[in-house]
């Protein structure tokens, strides 16, 4: 079968078309033919090895040689003790453990897969898992007349939650750069703001910051915060995580604001929710472009260089 593989870590360009072998799945794994794999941050930062914590597994060369987690497409083969799926069977899911998904063929674990609505297609049901999640529980107790500023809202993850937030009654400020402003303002958003030119951590204040690429001092984080409010981030610089998880932690409790990173949980149970809302049109998926496993390396750029407006998504079979 033909796979996207890379040896070390680096920019796009180490990565490469390879034929090998089809793999078979072992116990309680699904082996899954692709038809769509969405692009997410992770894999970006997966490529490059940084920030550090992408390199769990893999501190001097990846642990996975094919990148991909958000997978759709058919059932080819189940392993012994999969009770869930038989062959044919119509299946999406984050497959963040094993990846694989830059390629015609995917081990995945039966727990991590659910059954695609009919109402989705491959490449829809393949945008949601990962970036839904992240929106789902970031704006979870978000209510009707509550201000939340979303940073890096012209992504995949921000897509979501500014339509989840607006959905709960919110006024939102998404917040990214220049490119995205219209992109941000059709897909809900209240107010927008264009990161480059002025410092949202002095606009505000918000009951909720929901802060997809933390890079800013947890004190100008706290400053956009109303009394009571909440600033949680998902990913984003080890320093940066770090001084949330410490120092930002220690300035809320003293000031009535609580500053943490989001423990995004993962599976069917949290992503079928915004699946069904998809599936609805009660929310709605925006995909900027679908690129062939041969233009891998450039979807990947599109999306870390955040030129990606929504979510990218990689068509296979």
């Amino acid at each position: 079968m033909r796979a996207v593989v890379y040896d070390r870590y680096g920019p796009p360009d180490v990565l490469r078309i390879e034929s090998v072998p089809k793999p078979s799945p072992a116990a309680r794994q699904v082996l899954v033919k692709i038809a769509a794999t969405s692009v997410n941050l992770s894999d970006w930062e997966t490529l490059q090895g940084s920030p550090l914590y992408s390199r769990i597994g893999g501190l001097r060369s990846p642990a996975r040689r094919t990148l991909g987690s958000d997978i759709a497409g058919w059932v080819d083969a189940v392993g012994p003790a999969v009770t869930r799926f038989r062959p044919g069977d119509e299946v999406y899911g984050d497959n963040l453990m094993l990846k694989g998904g830059f390629a015609e063929y995917a081990i995945a674990p039966e727990s991590v897969l659910a059954h695609k609505p009919a109402a989705l297609t491959f490449a829809e049901a393949s945008a949601i898992p990962q970036a839904g999640v992240i929106a789902w529980q970031g704006t979870d107790g978000v209510a009707a007349g509550k201000r939340v500023l979303i940073n890096g809202a012209g992504g995949g993850s921000g897509s979501f939650a500014i339509q989840l937030a607006k959905r709960l009654g919110a006024q939102v400020t998404g917040v990214d750069n220049a490119g995205k402003l219209d992109f941000m303002r059709s897909v809900g958003a209240d107010e927008v703001i264009d990161y480059r030119s002025q410092d949202f951590t002095r606009s505000g204040p918000y009951d909720l910051i929901l802060d997809l690429v933390a890079h800013r001092s947890v004190f100008a984080y706290r400053r956009a915060l109303a009394p009571g409010g909440r600033y949680r981030c998902v990913g984003g610089s080890v320093s940066a995580l770090l001084r949330v998880l410490t120092i930002g932690a220690a300035a809320g409790r003293l000031t009535h604001r609580r500053l943490g990173v989001l423990a995004v949980k993962e599976g069917p149970t949290h992503f079928e929710p915004v699946a069904d809302l998809c599936a609805t049109g009660d929310l709605a998926i925006h995909i900027d472009r679908a690129f062939t496993l041969d233009e891998v390396p450039e979807a990947l750029a599109h999306v870390g260089n955040g030129r990606a407006l929504g979510k990218v998504v990689v068509t296979v079979n």
